[in-house]
């Protein structure tokens, strides 16, 4: 009669074991996606138009409120902190996982912003900031230059 364990492509942990050990062995991997996940901050678009700049970023799975945006002088600050755990009791053993996110960015806001104006919504995991720009920086000024 022969022995045989439960191992996945011939390795050395049952595989029976893999999902409990999942969380450490990622600590411990160089090429670890808990790794990269903890230094990603989110890419931002800007565009702007006659009447305002728009920021967008791609944030996927927050809720409205895991946000804070502020306005400090000419210093915009988006940042956001996300916290989640779990419990999984099943016959003899109880798993336990925590995860925590976040990310700040800053950005140096033009003089033609009007601060008292910006406007921010979230929706379909894109947080979008509206940034209109003052009345007299609406005005387009058109002019040739003449090259000699």
């Amino acid at each position: 009669m022969s022995t045989r364990t439960l191992t996945k492509n011939g390795g050395t942990v049952p595989a029976l074991f893999e999902n409990f050990f999942k969380p450490w062995n990622e600590w411990f991997d160089t090429e670890s996606a808990l790794m990269n996940r903890m230094l990603t901050v989110p890419a931002v678009n800007i565009t702007e138009t006659s009447d305002e700049f728009a920021l967008s970023l791609a944030v996927p799975g927050m809720k409205k409120n895991d946000f804070e945006i502020a306005v400090d002088g000419n210093m915009l600050t988006i940042s956001c902190e996300k916290e989640t755990k779990s419990e999984e009791t099943e016959h003899r053993y109880t798993r336990k996982e925590y995860n925590y996110s976040s990310f700040s960015r800053n950005f140096t806001l033009p003089d033609e912003v009007s601060k008292e104006k910006i406007q921010a919504n979230y929706t379909d995991g894109v947080l979008t900031l509206h940034l209109p720009k003052k009345e007299d920086a609406r005005k387009q000024i058109t002019k040739t230059i003449e090259v000699r």
